[in-house]
Parts: structure tokens; C-alpha cells; sequence
């Protein structure tokens, strides 16, 4: 099958003329055979041999098991070499580009492949920091769900800058025996931690999920969640940010001294939240995955009983990206890695809850045909998306970081 659909894939983009304009900055950092209109087997042979560096959050055991599938797949395959560079935030990885570009490093770059969306990306983009735009030409990009949110990133347009690789949508796990009515807002969510105190507490920002916490409950929380939409310059504009975060610093100085550990520490991200909540020392916990309980009882880490549900006004969601930074040293292998990630096989394989449980960014037929002609038996498990709700524009992101440190940080 997997044959199959690359040769319809190949054969489908052979036939478009390559017509998308690359930053002329982009061209002339590739090597010279490597354009848009550079057939995808001539990429493919470019790629052979080469070493992608992958900088991606490696906090998660499902997910590092995942990338190492992904990299001996390449490797027999396409002859690359898949190296998973973990970072705790991809903020850094940001960084280090920035002062490669500042020392004038445009060619031979560390990094070859980026897992960025938010803030990142649009720091990476207006920073020219990207390679591109490539997705139309990558040969799978036919299967992708072109009804998902995929041409803009946190209110930034994506401009064919990076590739969609999954869905996340902020969601809470609970088990139904030892909180049998969860709450449903986070108004409710206060009430619970009042009630039961010490057991409620959030990943501690700028960690991506406790940071998330912060936007959906300010979302909730705000009479003007529409300025949340509109960017912000917390400098020249600190009246105006004062007064639409006002009731989110309100409702954590009441939630804190009734908090895990009364507000004087948090968990360290998500994985931290699921251990506690399977100790039974936090009554929820949180994740950016709609099927992470599933996925946690497939692989012994929860109990039967948990499960993964979303509060009444939605789920904060928004997609996560692969991108190419613009100095890569091996942007042939990182375009077949691209490509290979989100092939129908790797997608069906990230989308398995036994595995990771990743929501895929392909179309529900192609998932479909997968699944059912999958021969070792990996496939999609059924779940559903829950109500969205979408990510502010990313510089509240930094400004609310920046507060919350101030008020709360050690």
C-alpha cells in the first residue's frame, strides 16, 4: 500500500508545474541543483546519505519511541539519517538560529528540522530564519486535511513556511472513580480546588502546556477575549494589557494558596501531571493531546478508568509544524523527512493510541484506507476532536510569561 501511494503521490506532483516563488535569500543559501522545480526523485537522491539534525521536545517517552520508529524508517528507505536533537524548548533552538544568522552562518547551519508552532514560529519567520515556502511540493501534501487551520499559526499566516505534522487541543484527564463530576469550566475548576485543596495545580510557565493553561483560562476569565485576537505591545500598551489580564491574576491568587504545594511549586510539564494524577496526588491533569488518556492506559501509565474530557466553552487547539530552517546543511533529507512524516503510514502509525495517540493532519479517507490495508495492524483508534477554540496572537503569549514570572516565579 505504502508503495502504492507514494508512486500516486510522486506521479501527482510531477504533474503540477512548480510555480510557488521562493525568498530570494532561501534560493541562494540551497545548493544549486535543489529548486521548486526539482524533480522529487532528484531530491530524494540529494537526500540519500545525509544527516537531518531534528530539534524537537524530547520530554515525552511515547513520543522520543516514535522518532526513533520514524529515523529507522528513513534510514531503510531513503538512506537518511534521523538524529533527534531533545529540547526542553524549542525557544532555544530559536536562539541558537538567531545568533547563527547574526554571526552571518548561512550555509552548514546545527539544526536541519524544527517541531515549532506559536510564538516560535513567528519569532523563526519574521527573523528570516526559515527555509521556503516548500509544503506544495512535497508529494504527500495531497493527503493533507485542507480544512484544518493549516494556513495560519497562531494568527500568523504559515505561508508554505512549514509543513502541519498533528492536531493539539489543550484537554483534562480525570478518573471517573475518584472525580466522578469533573469540573466544566475553570470557574468550576477553582471551586474543586477549594474543596479539595493541595490537589489541583498546573504545569509552571513558560512550560508550552502550563503556559496554555494561562490563555484558556484568560480566554474564560476576560470580558474582551476578542482583544486576545489582536496584537499587543506590552511596553506602549500596559494599561491596555492590565485591563484585559486583570481577572486571570485575580483568579490565580485565589487558586495558588489552595493549589499542589499551596502555589510554591508546579509540575514540570505534562508527563509530571499524568504520574500525579496516576498517584492520586492531583485530582486532574492536563495535556495538549485529545486522546493522551487512551493512549496513557494503552501503555500501563493510567488507570482503566481515566478519562480525557474538554470544558464547556472548548479546547484552546491549534496544529504543530515541521520547518527547515534556512541555513540547514541538509535540507534535501529534511524535505524526505517532512515528506516521510506525513506519509498515510506515519500518520496512521502517530495516530495510534497505543503508540503516541497524535491526532493526524491528514483526511479522514486517506486514514481510512490506511487502516484498513495496514499490514501491521497499526492504525488510527477512534476518538474525536472537541470544540475548538483558537490560540491568541503570540505576542500576549510573551507578555503573560513575562507577567506571571514577576507575580509568581522563585
Amino acid at each position: 500500500m505504502k508503495n502504492t501511494l507514494i508512486r500516486l503521490a510522486l506521479a501527482s506532483h510531477l504533474a503540477l508545474a512548480a510555480h510557488t516563488t521562493w525568498a530570494a535569500e532561501d534560493v541562494a543559501t540551497t545548493t544549486a541543483s535543489l529548486s521548486p522545480s526539482t524533480p522529487w526523485a532528484e531530491i530524494e537522491k540529494q537526500a540519500y546519505g545525509q544527516t537531518v539534525y531534528f530539534n524537537a521536545w524530547g520530554g515525552s517517552q511515547e513520543i522520543n519511541d516514535y522518532l526513533r520508529w520514524a529515523g529507522r524508517q528513513l534510514k531503510s528507505q531513503y538512506g537518511v539519517n534521523l538524529k533527534h536533537v531533545k529540547v526542553a524548548d524549542i525557544a532555544e533552538t530559536s536562539q541558537r538560529l538567531l545568533a547563527e544568522k547574526t554571526a552571518g552562518k548561512n550555509s552548514g547551519g546545527s539544526v536541519d528540522l524544527v517541531w515549532i508552532n506559536g510564538e516560535n514560529f513567528r519569532s523563526m519567520k519574521h527573523s528570516h530564519l526559515l527555509y521556503g515556502p516548500f509544503v506544495e511540493n512535497l508529494p504527500n501534501w495531497q493527503y493533507v486535511d485542507k480544512s484544518l487551520p493549516i494556513d495560519r499559526d497562531f494568527t500568523e499566516p504559515t505561508e508554505g513556511l512549514e509543513a502541519p505534522w498533528g492536531v493539539g487541543q489543550l484537554v483534562f484527564i480525570h478518573d471517573t472513580e475518584t472525580l466522578k463530576n469533573p469540573p466544566h469550566s475553570f470557574a468550576e475548576l477553582l471551586d474543586v480546588a477549594k474543596a479539595h485543596p493541595g490537589k489541583i495545580s498546573y504545569p509552571q510557565p513558560p512550560e508550552f502546556h502550563g503556559s496554555s493553561f494561562l490563555k484558556a483560562a484568560l480566554l474564560e476569565l476576560t470580558d474582551q477575549p476578542e482583544e486576545l485576537y489582536k496584537p499587543i505591545d506590552s511596553n506602549t500598551e500596559q494599561q491596555r494589557f492590565e485591563r484585559v489580564t486583570a481577572p486571570l491574576w485575580a483568579y490565580l491568587d485565589q487558586l495558588h494558596p489552595v493549589a499542589w504545594h499551596k502555589g510554591q511549586r508546579f509540575p514540570s510539564g505534562t508527563s509530571e501531571t499524568v504520574q500525579l494524577l496516576d498517584d492520586q496526588q492531583l485530582l486532574l491533569a492536563i495535556t495538549f493531546n485529545p486522546n493522551a488518556a487512551n493512549a496513557a492506559i494503552e501503555q500501563g501509565n493510567l488507570v482503566e478508568t481515566a478519562q480525557t474530557y474538554a470544558f464547556t466553552q472548548g479546547a484552546l487547539s491549534n496544529i504543530h509544524f515541521l520547518a527547515i530552517p534556512w541555513n540547514a546543511s541538509a535540507k534535501a533529507g529534511a524535505l524526505v523527512a517532512i515528506n516521510f512524516l506525513l506519509s498515510p503510514e506515519a500518520q496512521a502509525r502517530k495516530a495510534d493510541a497505543t503508540l503516541w495517540g497524535d491526532p493526524s493532519v491528514l483526511t479522514s479517507e486517506t486514514l481510512a484506507y490506511t487502516k484498513k490495508h495496514n499490514r501491521d495492524g497499526k492504525g488510527t483508534q477512534g476518538f474525536s476532536l472537541y470544540k475548538a477554540i483558537p490560540e491568541p496572537h503570540p505576542s500576549w503569549l510573551t507578555a503573560i510569561e513575562l507577567e506571571w514570572q514577576k507575580r509568581y516565579g522563585s
